[in-house]
């Protein structure tokens, strides 16, 4: 499994721009179109909401991508 460490600098991240910024897909509408699938899970739980707010904590999951999300220092 390949894990990413994904630097918050604000309150939190919607879900589809976060896939975008870490470059597992080319647009935030790239994005939503992998949280419609079905395809992406934060924290352990599959999630639907494509812009759910993701804050420092979360770890969402798309196939074998770990993405830990941490708040810069």
């Amino acid at each position: 499994m390949q894990h990413i460490e994904f630097q918050l600098n604000s309150e939190y991240v919607e879900l589809n721009q976060l896939l975008k910024m870490v470059g597992l897909c080319d647009s935030g509408g790239a994005g939503k179109a992998l949280v419609a699938e079905g395809v992406v899970s934060v924290d352990g739980l599959l999630e639907l909401r494509k812009t759910a707010k993701i804050r420092a904590g979360s770890v969402v999951t798309l196939g074998d991508v770990q993405i830990s999300v941490v708040a810069s220092v």
